[in-house]
């Protein structure tokens, strides 16, 4: 389960990484770039998701101890 939350992430930071080569700074609203601005926020919301489910498998861990 540790190593498929890892490559989420991993994917999730390759879609935000992505998606700001997309962005037109002109236009950050309109068109494709609105597009990559809210494909953004959701790899980052996915990124922070993940993060939490990780700290509290390892919290889950240590309380079994």
């Amino acid at each position: 389960m540790k190593i498929l939350i890892y490559i989420l992430i991993a994917l999730a930071a390759g879609l935000v990484i992505f998606n700001a080569t997309k962005l037109d700074f002109s236009n950050l609203f309109e068109g494709d770039s609105a597009v990559a601005t809210i494909s953004i926020l959701a790899g980052l919301c996915a990124i922070l998701l993940l993060g939490i489910l990780l700290v509290s498998k390892i919290i889950a861990a240590r309380a079994k101890k």
